[in-house]
């Protein structure tokens, strides 16, 4: 049992990398961040003590692409993937943060301007015209 330790650690290390590279993809959306996740998922894949030197094991590939795919192409299929994946983080923190990361993909970017559209979550913008009264100006406070 205890020469298995070194073994387990490495591939608990990895795993760990692997859903931190998730989550920085679903941040950065780069598919050089992309990539680091396949790269990884293909290390996790070939750690697999039940693979025996089988090539077509892929399961960590296969996952990472639905994942990443999920991540660039919002749907109800692609939510149900990304909900299985954060329910199978250990670790709360990481969770959050990935939950926080994926909402910002669902979230409709800002609309560009001379482009805006009517959204119902938009709030009026407060004019606070009157912020500063009252106060003095700085160069009064410099002396």
């Amino acid at each position: 049992m205890r020469s298995n330790a070194p073994g387990s650690e490495r591939h608990a290390r990895t795993l760990r990398a692997w859903q931190l590279a998730i989550l920085r993809f679903a941040v950065t959306l780069d598919n050089s961040d992309r990539l680091a996740v396949m790269a990884i998922a293909s290390e996790i894949d070939r750690l697999d003590p039940q693979q025996q030197g089988r090539p077509d094991f892929y399961f960590f590939r296969r996952t990472s692409a639905g994942l990443c795919a999920a991540i660039l192409q919002p749907s109800r299929s692609a939510a149900a993937m990304l909900r299985g994946y954060i329910a199978q983080i250990d670790d709360d923190r990481l969770k959050r943060a990935f939950e926080a990361a994926i909402e910002e993909v669902d979230q409709p970017k800002a609309p560009a301007v001379g482009k805006a559209k009517a959204s119902a979550v938009s709030k009026p913008v407060e004019r606070r015209d009157g912020l500063w009264k009252g106060l003095s100006p700085r160069s009064a406070q410099r002396s």
